[in-house]
């Protein structure tokens, strides 16, 4: 993601795009009829903006920002949403579960205390036909094999979770790895395999580079097991516990309150247990006279004039957006372009099948500046807001971190005079949530004093850049 130059001037970094050019003047004149001026031809209609594709258990809907786009070159936003398909009455199904627990030194006291709690939680809300592995790490590891949720076993993990104590460092692939060998003992008989981590540190001990801790989260969704990771407190590294859960193809949370934990396990074990689609991935074709400018907050892949990005897993009513920004060009007034074409592959959990929603965006291409404006899509504009705001609050959270507290409140004015632009087109009642959001974290930023509050300010700042990304149903 390209970084802006630091402190340009605000009006500069507050555009949208050239092409928000505002709401046509009061008593432009219609266009005239094609009989009238036949060197241009009548407007084209372009196909809707909004493309509802259903192929199995996700539903695909795509916007443009810009359906009308000028002659040249110009710069827009397509915005994909992707939703798992909800299942009136269905059942929870089984799941083959390893909860992944921090017991390190760190931990000691009340985090741990909490985290058991959850732990026991957790296990009372599970089934008979549902499988469980709990281990617990330090400097080494510890584990109660994988078993069936019966109530004699249950019984077994309440008192084991009793006998959990902190010590040690924290070596956080070693947790991965007895985890994964646990899911492992029963995962063929089983659609749905999780592995919950939870950390409040630093890894410290074993595997402790992003890099190689990552390709296991990698390999951990090769071979089809799920990973969420929730990270307690204000210690952790937040930038590496948000890429297990993207690798992984699961959720991250943040949580500052360990005693929040029991609902965030209850809340993956519903999601899990309520998977609809797995191996969920997204591939743009871009057509010729279209190029990309970014994926705002996923990791995307481009090979030639293909752009593949990995989704997580969908739960029922899950919600996923991604927005991406791209240029076109179009050379002829009336001249309808295609912009994109996009597929999304996934195993269809419940037909137990392989499954693909396509989906083509087109714009048309007209010489009347003001056709541009009048024709914008409201909604395709707010969602490129939001995900452009995301950048800027990323920016912002790392500034703050490394102690530049001016610069970060820099990008947050940047970011309430991107919705003032926005509102141009929307309406002022549509971003009234955002600005007020962009506020109320200005004003966070300027009483951030001391470091365990400007620990906290970047991780809830990067938790709130997840979800104005677009990543809503995987971001706790």
């Amino acid at each position: 993601m390209n970084r802006t130059v630091l402190f340009l001037s605000l009006a500069g970094g507050l555009a949208l795009t050239a092409l928000v050019l505002g709401l046509p003047q009061v008593g432009t004149p219609p266009a005239p009829p094609a009989i009238a001026d036949p060197i241009r031809p009548p407007p084209v209609q372009p196909p809707p903006p909004v493309v509802p594709a259903a192929g199995g258990s996700l539903t695909l809907t795509s916007r443009l920002s810009h359906p009308y786009v000028p002659t040249g070159t110009s710069e827009l936003f397509a915005t994909f949403d992707v939703t798992g398909a909800e299942v009136p009455g269905a059942k929870r199904s089984p799941v083959n579960l390893a909860l992944v627990i921090d017991r390190s030194g760190s931990m000691s006291g009340y985090k741990l205390a909490q985290a058991k709690q959850a732990a026991r939680h957790l296990i009372g809300l599970l089934r008979d036909e549902d499988r469980l592995a709990i281990v617990h790490y330090g400097s080494d590891v510890k584990s109660l094999p994988s078993m069936p949720a019966t109530p004699g076993n249950r019984e077994r993990m309440f008192q084991y979770v009793d006998g959990i104590w902190d010590e040690g460092g924290t070596n956080i692939g070693a947790g991965l790895s007895t985890g994964r060998y646990e899911l492992s003992t029963a995962q063929q008989a089983f659609s749905v395999n999780r592995l919950i981590l939870m950390s409040d540190g630093q890894p410290t001990e074993g595997l402790t580079s992003d890099e190689e801790l990552t390709r296991m989260a990698r390999e951990l969704r090769a071979s089809g097991i799920t990973v969420s990771a929730i990270g307690v407190g204000t210690d952790f590294n937040e930038d590496l516990m948000q890429a297990f859960a993207e690798y992984g193809a699961g959720a991250y949370g943040f949580l500052e309150d360990a005693g929040q934990l029991a609902t965030l396990f209850q809340k993956d074990l519903q999601q899990a247990g309520t998977t609809v689609a797995r191996g969920v991935t997204m591939t743009v074709t871009l057509p010729s006279g279209t190029s990309l400018g970014e994926v705002l907050g996923y990791r995307a892949t481009q090979t030639g004039n293909a752009v593949q990005v990995s989704l997580p897993d969908f739960s029922a009513g899950q919600l996923e957006r991604v927005v991406m920004r791209l240029n076109v060009s179009g050379d002829t007034a009336g001249q309808t372009i295609r912009v994109v074409d996009l597929k999304l592959a996934y195993t269809d959990l419940i037909r137990d099948a392989a499954a693909a929603n396509t989906a083509s965006l087109s714009a048309v291409v007209t010489d009347r500046r003001e056709e541009v404006a009048a024709r914008q899509d409201v909604e395709a504009t707010v969602y490129a807001a939001r995900a452009r705001s995301a950048v800027n609050m990323q920016k912002a959270a790392e500034a703050l971190s490394e102690g530049r507290k001016d610069e970060a409140k820099l990008y947050l004015q940047r970011n309430q005079a991107l919705f003032h632009e926005a509102s141009a087109v929307s309406g002022t009642a549509a971003v009234a949530e955002d600005q007020a959001e962009q506020q109320a974290a200005l004003d966070e930023y300027e009483n951030a004093d001391g470091e365990e509050a400007r620990r906290s300010l970047v991780k809830k700042s990067k938790v709130k850049a997840l979800r104005s990304f677009g990543k809503l149903g995987s971001t706790y």
